[in-house]
Order: C-alpha cells, then sequence, then structure tokens
C-alpha cells in the first residue's frame, strides 16, 4: 500500500476537501506537479484549472481552482484558493451557460480582467466535471 500524507484544499469561504491522500497533482503557473508522501517542502503558485487527490481509499477527487497556492510541509499539503470546488459540486450547464455569456461579452467589447478571469473559473469548472466523468 503507497505511504499517505495529510490533504487540505481550502476555499475563501470554506474547507472543500481533507484527508489521508496517496497522490496530489495540481497546475502551478510553471506546470503540473504532483506530490506524494515525503515530497520536499514546497510552495508554488497555482494557475486556474484543476487538482486531483487521490485518497488512501483510492477514490479520486477533481477540484476546479482558481489561483491561489501549493504548499507541501513535514506534516500536512494544502492547497488554498480564492475559489475552489469539487467537480461532483459543480453544475456543469450553469457553467456552460457562464461560459457562453462571458465570451460572448468578450466578443463585444468587454475585456476586463474581470471577465478574463470568469472565463477560466467557468472553463476549469467544466474541465474539472469532465476530468470526473472520465474516471
Amino acid at each position: 500500500m503507497a505511504e499517505t500524507f495529510n490533504v487540505e484544499i481550502v476555499s475563501a469561504d470554506r474547507l472543500v476537501w481533507e484527508g489521508e491522500a496517496t497522490q496530489l497533482t495540481a497546475m502551478t503557473t510553471e506546470g503540473e506537479v504532483g506530490i506524494l508522501a515525503h515530497h520536499i517542502p514546497l510552495i508554488a503558485t497555482l494557475g486556474v484549472g484543476t487538482a486531483e487527490v487521490t485518497a488512501a481509499d483510492g477514490s479520486r477527487h477533481v477540484i476546479a481552482v482558481d489561483g491561489g497556492f501549493v504548499s507541501v510541509g513535514m506534516d500536512l499539503t494544502a492547497i488554498i484558493s480564492p475559489y475552489a470546488a469539487l467537480a461532483l459540486d459543480i453544475n456543469v450547464d450553469e457553467a456552460r451557460r457562464a461560459l457562453l455569456d462571458l465570451q460572448a461579452a468578450r466578443d463585444a467589447g468587454d475585456n476586463s480582467m474581470t471577465t478574463y478571469g470568469a472565463i477560466k473559473r467557468a472553463q476549469a469548472q467544466i474541465k474539472a466535471t469532465e476530468s470526473r466523468s472520465l474516471r
């Protein structure tokens, strides 16, 4: 059996997931990072995208994240993000509608960072949901 480590995934308003894991993958601004037990200490900036936790029981949890950072310490590995949601909690139809509306706003001339960020978040939500359904 693979060794485990403590993981917490926290958004600005709640604890999204916590438990023992055998693996965590996340997309940083420098590329994807994979973390196993006894990983060297690390702090990395997250991009907008997905993270995946393989829990000690073998279950996999896909999470949409909107930036933030991952921190690997001696006793805890944490993802802290302004927005994080488990794929199973995301309404993919709402995310797709939001993405279409946001892209229409952008096409109509709204090039604000707020719209850009909302587009990236909707894309991450859709990707997380699709990644979960591939399992």
